[in-house]
């Protein structure tokens, strides 16, 4: 008896294969433990609702902080050209004999807490060409003239027979234009550190790495370097160097910090050094302070009011479908 019950019972190898053909057909068949929910109309049409509640007063939040947002913005590639040069600006950019110098006024008229972030803008401006952006070398902007991995910077991998440090376009057309900002009688103090994110001063840009034969050739693209401060000290250039994925961008030029007053008249110097004329580029200069939500951007609260507006559209729509169904199922059986 004993001999044979043992022979009756399945050993384990046996019995795991039996387990794991059994999983894998439960698998198969979709029949795993697992939660079903049953989508009645009553849940579909409290759901959407209960997302279009949700939804729209986040969108009004976020509306309300991007709003609360103050821009000054001033256009003044075009005024800052002389008259008699108004129909050749490209010839008044490219002749360094002319002075560059401009003066703008700037009028607050709301009360700008600070810190308020100087940025330049650039329309029409594509850094994200593929030949453009692929024209650098991060191994030489983090290790210098120890790099060899350089052949993506040509046409700006080298000036007479010397390697260029930072090579390629990106750098060779670093942004050069300068702005200081006058209040009264009084400078306002523009405070030009820690503009560029900590993670490309540490990690991208080398901090033993100096510029090196840099806007040494003909052809000069944009701004120069000094050549006694590390790469990782340039925050201009780190700043320009993380390219913009649109073709109308702002890039961080400084901070002031000190509080702007309604009806304030803010005077700008600046230099009108960059060339945009050549592409039909525009050049402006924008004043703006920030929310918890970031800068000036309308979007995400018009797309969550607009969302959470189409989800209870979508919920009157789908209950009035199904009062209609109610009284042809009851008429039906009547």
């Amino acid at each position: 008896m004993e001999h044979r019950s043992a022979l009756e019972r399945p050993d384990q190898p046996t019995r795991m294969c039996f387990w794991r053909s059994e999983a894998i057909n439960k698998f198969t068949q979709q029949n795993l433990p697992a939660c079903k929910p049953v989508l009645t109309p009553t849940w579909v049409i409290l759901t959407f609702l209960l997302i279009g509640t949700i939804f729209i007063p986040i969108g009004l939040i976020c509306l309300h902080a991007s709003r609360s947002v103050v821009e000054i913005v001033d256009r003044y590639d075009i005024d800052c050209v002389p008259e008699q040069f108004k129909s050749n600006k490209l010839g008044y950019i490219k002749d360094s004999s002319y002075p560059k110098n401009c003066s703008r006024t700037l009028k607050v008229n709301r009360y700008m807490k600070a810190p308020i972030y100087i940025y330049y803008q650039l329309d029409n401006y594509y850094q994200n060409h593929r030949r453009y952006v692929k024209s650098r070398s991060d191994q030489q902007l983090l290790h210098g003239l120890g790099s060899n991995k350089t052949s993506l910077c040509k046409p700006e991998q080298s000036n007479n027979g010397l390697p260029i440090v930072p090579c390629g376009l990106v750098a060779w057309s670093l942004f050069n234009d300068t702005y200081k900002f006058i209040r009264g009688k009084s400078e306002l103090n523009v405070n030009r550190k820690n503009i560029a994110w900590k993670s490309d001063r540490d990690h991208k840009f080398g901090k033993h790495v100096y510029p090196f034969n840099f806007q040494n050739g003909t052809l000069i693209g944009g701004g120069k370097l000094n050549s006694s401060v590390p790469l990782s000290d340039q925050e201009d250039l780190i700043v320009w160097m993380r390219t913009a994925a649109l073709p109308s961008f702002r890039k961080l030029y400084g901070r002031i910090e000190e509080n702007l007053h309604a009806n304030d008249v803010i005077v700008v110097n600046l230099m009108n050094n960059y060339n945009t004329y050549s592409f039909g580029g525009k050049k402006k200069l924008v004043l703006s302070t920030s929310s918890w939500l970031g800068g000036k951007n309308d979007f995400p609260g018009f797309a969550y009011i607009f969302v959470g507006c189409y989800c209870i559209v979508i919920a009157i729509v789908f209950m009035l479908l199904h009062v209609k169904n109610s009284r042809n199922t009851h008429v039906g059986y009547n």
